[in-house]
C-alpha cells in the first residue's frame, strides 16, 4: 500500500521567518559574502510572502559549520528564537550554509518537532515536519560533512608534508619576511634583532612596544605595537629558522633565520625564568573582590586589579596601548571594595528570604527602553529597505540597538537567588563576614547584584579620594 503524500506546508502572507547567511572565511570581516546570501534569501522571503524581522537575521561571518569546536552565536540564536516560536520559516541560501554536522540537523529538527519548521532554500523547501524531506537532508548533510572530512584530510596530509620538508607555514605575512615566508624583508629584521637584544638587555615588553611606537613602527598588520605583540614576537620560531607543526618543533626550515641560535637559546632562558617568577606571583596576589565588575567611565572597558607602586588599585585594561586610545585611569582597591561592600550589605539586608526587595516599586523603564529599540529596529529596516541608507549602515546601527536590547533584555529575566541562601535580611552583615564566605562567592554575590561599577574621572586633588566617581549600577532584582 502506498504511503499517503505529506501535505504542503501553507503559507499566510505576513507570516515571520528569521534569515541565516555564513560564510566559512573572510578575509578583514569583510561582509560580502553573507551580504550576497541576505540579499537573495530577502528575494525569496519576498517571493512567497514572508515577513522578516530585522532582529531575525542572523549572521556567522567566517565562522565553519563543519569544525565541531567553532563556535556559532547566530545559529544558536536562530535555535534559540525558534524554541521560543518567533518564527516557524527559516531561509538559508543552501542546507550547508546552516549545517555541516549531522549533530546540527538534529538539533534542528527537535525544534521543529515542535512546531513544524519550513527550511527555505534558493532551489528548493523543506519541510522539517515531513518524513521524506528530514530523510533528504540527512542524506545532504552526510555528504557536506564528508567533502568536509575529505578536504581536512588532504589538508592535514599536505600541511604534514610542508613541515616535513621543513617548507614554512603559509597564511599571513610574519614580521620580519616576505608573503612566502621564504625571503627576509631587511628593514623589518633589523628591528627583530633590536627588539631582541633589547630584551636581553633587560627592557621589557611594554617598554620596547613603547620605543618602537615613538618611531612609528607598525606591526605586520598595519597596528601600534604592545606588550602582547612584542612577546608574540620574541616567542616566534619562524625567526629563529625553527619550523613548527601541531604545537611542536619538527626540525630546521629552510629560510633563512633572522635570529642565531645562541641569541634564541638565551631569550628561551629568560622567557622561561620570568614566566615562573609571574607564575609565583600569582599564586601568591591579592583576591580583587570586584573583578569583572569595575568598568571605566572614559573607554567603557573593564578595569583589572593589580598593584600601582605598593598600592592595591584597579587600572584601566587600556593602559598598555600606545596610540590615542591609552587610558591610565585608576582608583584605590581597598576604599573601592570597602564602598561596593557596604552598598552590598546594606541591599541584602532589605531583601527578603526570596531574594525579593522588602519594599520596592517594580520599575518600567527597561520595557519602555526595549520597546523604543524595537520601534528603533523597525524604522531603521524601513529606511534600508527603502534604499535611504547603506547596508553596512544598516548593519553597524542594527548592531548597536539590538545589543543595546540583549543587555536589557538580560536585567529583565527574573534570575535565581539560591545564591543568596543565608545572606538576606536582619543578619546580612555577619553572614557577610562570616569565615566559611568565601572571597569567591563574595564576588559572585556582587556580580548577582550589580550590574557595573563604573569610575569616573576624579574632580579631587591627587591624593584625595573621591566618592563621587562611583557609580554602582544594580541589576535588576
Amino acid at each position: 500500500m502506498p504511503r499517503p503524500k505529506h501535505r504542503e506546508p501553507t503559507i499566510t502572507p505576513g507570516e515571520p521567518a528569521a534569515l541565516y547567511c555564513r560564510i566559512s572565511q573572510a578575509d578583514d570581516d569583510d561582509q560580502t559574502g553573507v551580504d550576497r546570501q541576505e540579499r537573495i534569501c530577502r528575494e525569496i522571503a519576498e517571493r512567497r510572502g514572508l515577513a522578516i524581522d530585522p532582529a531575525h537575521v542572523f549572521v556567522d561571518n567566517s565562522r565553519s559549520a563543519w569544525r565541531r569546536n567553532r563556535k556559532r552565536p547566530g545559529w544558536d540564536q536562530l535555535l534559540e528564537r525558534a524554541r521560543r516560536r518567533e518564527f516557524r520559516h527559516i531561509i538559508a541560501y543552501h542546507p550547508d550554509r546552516l549545517m555541516r554536522q549531522p549533530r546540527d540537523l538534529e538539533e534542528l529538527l527537535q525544534v521543529s518537532d515542535e512546531q513544524e519548521i519550513v527550511l527555505h532554500g534558493e532551489a528548493n523547501r523543506r519541510n522539517l515536519s515531513d518524513p521524506d524531506d528530514r530523510f533528504i537532508l540527512r542524506i545532504e548533510v552526510a555528504h557536506a560533512c564528508r567533502s568536509s572530512d575529505d578536504t581536512s584530510r588532504r589538508l592535514k596530509s599536505a600541511l604534514a608534508e610542508r613541515a616535513e620538508t621543513g617548507m614554512p607555514h603559509s597564511g599571513k605575512r610574519r614580521f620580519g619576511y616576505e608573503p612566502d615566508g621564504m625571503t627576509v624583508r631587511e628593514d623589518e629584521a633589523e628591528i627583530v634583532r633590536e627588539v631582541f637584544d633589547r630584551y636581553l638587555k633587560g627592557q621589557s615588553p611594554v617598554t620596547i612596544a613603547l620605543v618602537l611606537h615613538k618611531r612609528g613602527i607598525k606591526t605586520v598588520y598595519g597596528k601600534e605595537w604592545t606588550q602582547g605583540t612584542v612577546r608574540a614576537l620574541l616567542d616566534s620560531r619562524h625567526a629563529a629558522g625553527i619550523r613548527m607543526h601541531r604545537g611542536e618543533e619538527v626540525g630546521p626550515g629552510k629560510w633563512p633565520a633572522i635570529i642565531d641560535a645562541g641569541t634564541w637559546a638565551e631569550v628561551r632562558a629568560r622567557r622561561e625564568y620570568r614566566s615562573a617568577i609571574h607564575q609565583t606571583n600569582l599564586e601568591l596576589r591579592r583576591f580583587y573582590l570586584l573583578r569583572g565588575l569595575v568598568m571605566c567611565g572614559r573607554c567603557g572597558t573593564l578595569m583589572s586589579g593589580t598593584k600601582v607602586g605598593a598600592a592595591p588599585s584597579y587600572l584601566c585594561t587600556r593602559k598598555s596601548r600606545n596610540d590615542d586610545k591609552k587610558c591610565v585611569r585608576r582608583i584605590a582597591a581597598v576604599k573601592l571594595e570597602e564602598f561596593v561592600t557596604e552598598a552590598a550589605i546594606d541591599l541584602l539586608g532589605r531583601l527578603t528570604v526570596s531574594g525579593q526587595l522588602a519594599s520596592a516599586t517594580p520599575t518600567n523603564a527597561l520595557t519602555e527602553a526595549v520597546e523604543a529599540d524595537q520601534q528603533q529596529l523597525a524604522e531603521l529596516n524601513q529606511m534600508w529597505t527603502a534604499k535611504e541608507i547603506s547596508t553596512a549602515e544598516y548593519r553597524a546601527m542594527r548592531k548597536e540597538i539590538t545589543d543595546r536590547i540583549a543587555k536589557a533584555q538580560r536585567r529583565m529575566v527574573v534570575r535565581p537567588v539560591k545564591l543568596l541562601d543565608g545572606l538576606t535580611g536582619p543578619g546580612a552583615r555577619a553572614a557577610w563576614e562570616a569565615d566559611e564566605m568565601t572571597d569567591e562567592r563574595r564576588n559572585a554575590v556582587l556580580r548577582f547584584l550589580f550590574s557595573g561599577v563604573v569610575i569616573d574621572a576624579s574632580s579631587k586633588p591627587s591624593g584625595v579620594f573621591d566618592w563621587d566617581r562611583i557609580d554602582i549600577e544594580q541589576n535588576q532584582l
